[in-house]
């Protein structure tokens, strides 16, 4: 699977969330809501999730093979540092 469109939307620099980023997998299925969040050891990506009614948060889309977890969070997080502060989207890449 491969992921062939990434749209970065930077929020305001308040807090820890930084961007929602929407990631689109062989020009076929989108995920929308994938967040940037800014941790005690940098920022890393939170999948889409919902709360349940016992108040927890489940994914609703999330990688079950943790290579595929790795190669996503490093493309997310490429795109967004490479994201101009103004712009909301970054076109596609290699």
């Amino acid at each position: 699977m491969e992921i062939t469109d990434i749209r970065i939307r930077k929020v305001p620099p308040e807090g820890k969330l930084k961007a929602y980023v929407t990631v689109t997998f062989d020009d076929c299925f989108v995920v929308h809501n994938v967040k940037i969040i800014e941790g005690k050891n940098g920022v890393f990506i939170a999948m889409p999730s919902r709360r349940t009614n016992t108040g927890e948060y489940k994914d609703i889309a999330h990688p079950i093979c943790p290579d595929f977890r790795t190669r996503l969070q490093e493309k997310i997080l490429a795109a967004y540092t490479s994201a101009p502060e103004n712009d909301q989207t970054v076109p596609e890449f290699d």
